[in-house]
């Protein structure tokens, strides 16, 4: 199925690994020009970037930004926008996890949490938002939530949990007011992931984390990425404010 994405600009944060990788990487397949947000490694943007180039022939940009700074949002949409074109589609996908339970958890790292989850994403969206009405172009925003929205975290994830929850809430009142000017506005609510910094637990023990999911396994990146893709498609334009669970059934949503 053409997903009419070719030649459109993407911009996904955190894109340069685990889920964000994936989803950098379909949406070049599909012809999109990519930009690859990164913060800690930059090597392996760059490198993402020219393996997307070379293997579909498309423009890529590897751009740092701490997406909780509002100067760094702002400067990376100008250079989003020099190299590739103006932003057409924007993936809120980099996270941060505070791990302690609140018991444990210190105010710097509960701060931590809301202000990349929460703040980045709204950064993100305004800056995206802004410029579409700007151009009077429609355009599409997918915000990757969690299926710890829901359902909570066995290990007990309050200030993820938290933000995940409250992303579903900014989605839904952001496709409120941008769907009078086409912009569609969606969440993900993904289940457990095999990712890198999963991988190890994981592959100790896959039977605890398998029985987790309805399907009995848990997800491969690619197999959430390619929902996300087709939310920033033109085949999913009756879509607004929907929050999709590709979560194998964990969250029965």
């Amino acid at each position: 199925m053409d997903l009419h994405l070719k030649n459109k600009v993407a911009l996904v944060t955190g894109g340069s690994t685990g889920l964000g990788r994936s989803i950098s990487t379909l949406l070049a397949a599909e012809g999109a020009r990519v930009a690859i947000n990164h913060i800690v490694n930059p090597e392996v943007a760059k490198s993402l970037a020219e393996e997307l180039t070379a293997t579909f022939g498309i423009k890529t940009l590897a751009v740092y930004a701490d997406v909780a700074s509002e100067s760094n949002v702002h400067d990376m949409f100008e250079a989003v926008e020099k190299t590739l074109g103006p932003v057409d589609i924007a993936v809120n996908n980099a996270a941060y996890c505070a791990d302690p339970s609140c018991e444990e958890l210190t105010l710097e790292e509960f701060r931590k949490c809301e202000a990349v989850n929460l703040e980045g994403m709204f950064l993100v969206c305004r800056e995206t938002v802004r410029r579409l009405k700007a151009r009077r172009s429609g355009g599409a925003i997918v915000n990757i939530s969690s299926q710890a929205a829901l359902r909570g975290s066995q290990s007990g994830k309050t200030a993820y949990d938290m933000s995940k929850a409250g992303i579903l809430g900014f989605t839904r009142s952001l496709a409120i007011e941008t769907g009078k000017y086409g912009i569609n506005v969606n969440a993900v609510l993904p289940g457990l992931m095999y990712t890198d910094i999963l991988a190890a637990k994981i592959d100790a023990n896959p039977e605890a984390f398998n029985k987790r999911s309805l399907l009995g396994r848990i997800a491969q990146t690619d197999e959430i990425a390619q929902v996300v893709v087709f939310l920033c498609s033109d085949r999913a334009s009756y879509m607004t404010g929907a929050s999709v669970d590709v979560s194998g059934g964990m969250a029965l949503h």
